[in-house]
């Protein structure tokens, strides 16, 4: 293939697609590069639990979901700003798309699927002129007047910048594998392992347990691990546990040498109330705890796994229920994943310092957050953000002939 184009969009999720869309926008010359057959594959995925787009939270907490080593600070706030809430749910009705914010502040596609959004997406893409390489691993990329980029396939095109949104490693049929990984090493770009955040975490239940309460949810409780709380809802499993707190703990417990949680079975009620509650209770503790206490089959199954000879004790655990974990779950099973580029090689435009012209947007940058909205907004605004930057740096260099 001989092939020149303005700037190469290596990657065809979200960040991807919001990057070339914002250059197309401004009159740049686009290809987008995928090795699938098609693009958007992890983001017609996210779209089975109804496409969390992004959540209706004021600006500075928004922001103080991100988190990840070395992030500059203030930076999560100036790139969601740039391109925040509102302004994606503009851009989805711009698609003639609808949104509704829920209850819990997520917004979503009234359709809840991605399909829809997604063909107009690449339809409004197609009319801006980006033209789509799909089939194309990118495998190295040399610095020279331009850069040169070589596919797995021995073909390579060249192009004045770069935006590389080759997402994490999660779900790697969906081409989000973290295969990128030695190419960053060739170029001499640092960054940090990657790791599953958002995933399941392991705990070896007896057979007992998971006979009585494998599949079940526990509900309205409080999740600790140091110095971090979480409130919501866990999923027991045949592996161990699932669910929104566990999540948002991912970073606390990769942290800890013994990861463990501290769980709240009743954060409503005080330790001194739920003895109260016992009063006359003289036998059978646990059964007597689980009407006076209103608790779920899951929560008495793990109570079940020690002997209970007085409602002290008993209410103690329920209270402060430590239950050891193993490890995370694999990174190809995770929702996303942390790791990735260090900030410290990007400059405020995402894009790096050793080598002008290349910018990074997505997954692939080292950062993390909980599901709920937060990692397709972060994943809009740092395309969105690269986009920027490249088209600057190319009227810059180009004398404003781009």
């Amino acid at each position: 293939m001989s092939l020149h184009t303005k700037i190469a969009v290596i990657g065809g999720g979200p960040a991807g697609l919001r990057a070339a869309e914002v250059a197309a926008q401004a009159g740049v010359e686009v290809t987008l590069f995928d090795s699938k057959p098609s693009v958007g594959r992890k983001f017609l995925v996210a779209g089975k639990g109804g496409l969390n787009l992004t959540h209706g939270e004021p600006l500075d907490r928004f922001a103080s979901r991100y988190t990840g080593p070395e992030i500059p600070n203030g930076a999560w706030r100036d790139l969601i700003a740039d391109f925040d809430s509102q302004a994606l749910q503009h851009w989805a009705a711009g698609l003639e798309v609808e949104t509704f914010q829920a209850s819990s502040g997520r917004v979503y596609p009234k359709a809840l699927t991605a399909a829809p959004l997604l063909r107009r997406w690449i339809a409004r893409l197609r009319s801006l002129g980006v033209h789509f390489r799909m089939h194309h691993r990118c495998v190295t990329i040399e610095a020279g007047a331009t850069y040169r980029i070589g596919f797995a396939d021995g073909t390579n095109v060249t192009a004045d910048v770069i935006i590389l949104a080759l997402g994490g490693g999660s779900w790697k049929k969906t081409g989000s594998d973290g295969a990128w990984l030695p190419m960053l090493e060739s170029l001499g770009i640092a960054y940090h392992p990657l790791a599953p955040a958002n995933c399941g975490w392991e705990h070896p239940w007896t057979p007992e347990i998971l006979a009585q309460a494998e599949g079940k949810p526990i509900k309205n409780i409080h999740v600790c691990a140091g110095d971090t709380t979480a409130i919501g809802e866990l999923l027991l499993t045949r592996y161990g546990l699932e669910g929104g707190p566990i999540y948002q703990l991912g970073a606390a417990l990769r942290a800890m040498d013994n990861p463990a949680i501290v769980i709240d079975f009743k954060p409503a009620h005080s330790h001194e109330q739920l003895v109260a509650k016992m009063e006359s209770a003289r036998r059978n503790f646990l059964e007597e705890a689980r009407q006076r206490w209103k608790l779920s089959e899951a929560v008495v199954a793990i109570l079940s796994r020690k002997s209970w000879e007085d409602a002290d004790s008993l209410a103690r655990e329920a209270k402060n229920c430590v239950i050891e974990l193993s490890g995370p779950r694999p990174l190809d099973e995770a929702i996303s994943s942390a790791g990735g580029v260090r900030w410290g090689e990007l400059d405020p435009n995402l894009m790096v310092k050793k080598h002008p012209g290349i910018f990074v947007a997505g997954e692939m940058i080292d950062w993390e957050a909980p599901t709920g909205g937060y990692l397709m907004q972060g994943c809009f605004a740092t395309g969105t953000r690269a986009a920027k930057g490249a088209v600057k740096w190319i009227r810059k260099g180009a004398g404003s002939t781009a």
